[in-house]
């Protein structure tokens, strides 16, 4: 079942305030991403933990981009279905991440 088939038309607002949230996790992925690329590049040492740092914040990047489209998907369907809105386990993950990053910034803080 495709998020345009079946059900009643949402309100457009809803349709549209999903969208946000689509596109704001999609805008959280590349933040992440860009920066894990300046970690990579401007934080000379210690190397191997600039690089878990750059690390984390790339795979933290690309599990959100991963879970964003499934998210909207699934959030269409249910509106469109009356159903209730599931909970989302991004936001865990997302605090963890965020969490694990700023433990490893503060390691790197430390080391150098």
């Amino acid at each position: 079942m495709g998020p345009h088939s079946g059900g009643t038309e949402p309100d457009y607002r809803f349709t549209l305030a999903n969208e946000r949230t689509f596109l704001a996790w999609l805008r959280t992925a590349l933040g992440l991403l860009a920066g894990g690329v300046a970690v990579h590049q401007l934080v000379p040492r210690p190397v191997a933990m600039s690089s878990v740092l750059a690390g984390l914040c790339v795979v933290l990047a690309a599990i959100l981009a991963a879970g964003a489209y499934p998210r909207w998907r699934h959030v269409q369907i249910a509106m469109r279905a009356g159903q209730p809105l599931a909970r989302s386990s991004m936001i865990l993950v997302l605090t963890a991440g965020v969490f694990l990053l700023m433990a490893a910034a503060v390691v790197l803080v430390i080391t150098s």
